[in-house]
């Protein structure tokens, strides 16, 4: 049985995509960047800490497997995590106006006896944003909760000039490298049952 362990809705709904089975666990990691640590290193452990928080939860459960995974903006090697208020929000957008960043996922995928990961790197290209752009999309309270303080399936799109790498993975869940990692264990990505079309 696979099981998240993430609070994220978003990766919840991403997760749904790959039309897997699986059950949600609720784990608490500190999401501290250590002195001299990589952004790929930081990302990485703390996806792996995620998914060992979770592994904890269900060690009991044959045949368990757990999925945990970290999102973060780097600009100039500063890791953006989610804005603490509205001014903070402010401030990452002003720093990510008119600049190309990158946009780290890292996901770690655990059973009693495995442990695979992977991470991707998208290259995100913003526009130049004006501060009523910025002070508009603030007001929408959409960047609170969103590392780098913007949501690119939201209202921050139009912000997007061009990306180079995962859209899914700046959304939170880089879904083709996600479904490798669950073949590994026996896991496969299926479709989605639609009800049908317009």
């Amino acid at each position: 049985m696979l099981h998240l362990a993430s609070k994220s809705p978003r990766r919840r709904a991403l997760l749904a995509r790959l039309g897997v089975d699986f059950g949600l666990l609720d784990v608490d990691v500190p999401e501290l960047r250590a002195p001299g640590e990589s952004p790929e290193g930081y990302v990485a452990r703390v996806a792996r800490e995620k998914a060992g928080a979770g592994l904890l939860r269900v060690v009991a459960v044959p045949g368990a497997v757990v999925l945990g995974s970290d999102t973060e903006v780097v600009l100039d090697d500063e890791v953006f995590g989610k804005p603490a208020d509205a001014a903070q929000a402010e401030a990452m957008l002003r720093r990510l106006s008119g600049r190309t960043h990158r946009v780290l996922t890292a996901v770690s995928v655990v059973s009693a006896g495995r442990e695979e990961s992977a991470t991707v790197a998208t290259d995100v290209v913003f526009a130049t944003l004006s501060d009523d752009d910025i002070a508009d999309y603030v007001a929408s309270g959409e960047p609170m909760g969103r590392a780098g303080a913007y949501a690119i399936q939201g209202g921050a799109e139009r912000f997007i000039g061009r990306i180079a790498g995962s859209y899914s993975g700046v959304m939170g869940l880089p879904l083709h490298e996600t479904a490798g990692l669950l073949r590994g264990f026996g896991i496969h990505a299926r479709t989605p049952r639609s009800g049908g079309g317009a």
